[in-house]
């Protein structure tokens, strides 16, 4: 009897152990704050986007914001990530609830896609130009921006498949 309850138990705190290790759901607030962390990682996106002087274009704030969600999972729900001019890098400085609700059009992003799209976006199946011709990336932001920033944009992108995700389920 001893020995089963401790097998039961066993199970129980392995089942426990391994739904904390669980990757997070793509796109919450977890997810968000670690593709923060390895937006912080890639080169291409630390430095690029201080080169082109994407990241400087802030109307003095001393930020970017950029919204992101699946657009099939409804309601809509949001992650933000900041990105801000550190130690003379374009870092991810914050990730996670929105905390800037009203994005600027001038210097800010908002960014959709199904779920599926997000996918293959991060599967390096195509990149965000083909992405946003065809429909399958809503973007909000200064276009023309973005247009001289397609390599850090792309990577942006990558991240997706990049950072360890659950996406059968939406953000809660």
């Amino acid at each position: 009897m001893k020995a089963i309850s401790r097998a039961v138990l066993g199970v129980a705190f392995g089942l426990a152990a391994a739904g904390a290790s669980a990757a997070p759901v793509l796109m919450s607030a977890e997810w968000a704050k670690q593709a923060c962390a390895a937006w912080n990682q890639d080169p291409v996106l630390t430095e690029k986007l201080v080169e082109s002087e994407w990241v400087g274009n802030d109307k003095k704030r001393g930020y970017k914001v950029m919204h992101v969600y699946r657009t099939d999972c409804t309601p809509a729900k949001p992650v933000e990530m900041r990105i801000a001019l550190k130690d003379g890098k374009a870092m991810c400085v914050y990730a996670g609830e929105i905390e800037n609700a009203a994005l600027d059009g001038d210097v800010d992003y908002l960014m959709h896609a199904d779920t599926a799209r997000w996918l293959e976006m991060g599967n390096g199946e195509y990149g965000p130009m083909r992405a946003m011709m065809f429909g399958r990336l809503q973007f909000e932001g200064p276009k023309l921006e973005a247009m001289r920033n397609m390599p850090p944009f792309e990577n942006f992108l990558l991240l997706v498949g990049k950072v360890s995700s659950e996406s059968t389920s939406c953000p809660k």
